[in-house]
């Protein structure tokens, strides 16, 4: 991967709206109860995921080649049903190592209002060719 993309903001995927069966669904997986309150703190790595596959798409980067190292949300407020998340990825910075790529991302979650929900910090190691 070429440096040039550290500082790359890539557009944004289309609005997440956050529902109660959603969110119900996504607690399932967990095998947690959902009681109607607030989404589970893991709940914005639907919409994050939908920017990473945006950004993985416009550098042709095989996900079958990625390893996922990380995953952090720092939160300004608690995900609600009623939300609607849109997700701004940049690429934090870029590094090789034994001939695999070290991409750090982070990605900005929104509510409609522009307001920031949460940050999402990521690491991700994206392999290097066979020899």
């Amino acid at each position: 991967m070429d440096a040039s993309i550290i500082g790359r903001t890539y557009p944004p995927p289309p609005a997440v709206e956050v529902t109660t069966g959603a969110v119900a669904a996504f607690a399932a997986a967990l095998g947690q109860e959902y009681d109607g309150g607030p989404a589970p703190l893991t709940f914005p790595i639907v919409p994050a995921f939908a920017a990473m596959m945006g950004f993985l798409e416009a550098e042709q980067l095989d996900l079958s080649r990625i390893v996922h190292g990380e995953q952090k949300f720092a939160y300004e407020r608690q995900v609600l049903p009623g939300d609607h998340l849109t997700v701004a990825l940049t690429v934090a910075g870029l590094r090789q190592i034994g001939g695999n790529d070290i991409v750090s991302t982070t990605s900005a979650v929104t509510d409609a209002d522009g307001a920031l929900v949460c940050t999402g910090t990521a690491t991700l190691v994206h392999r290097g060719g066979e020899e």
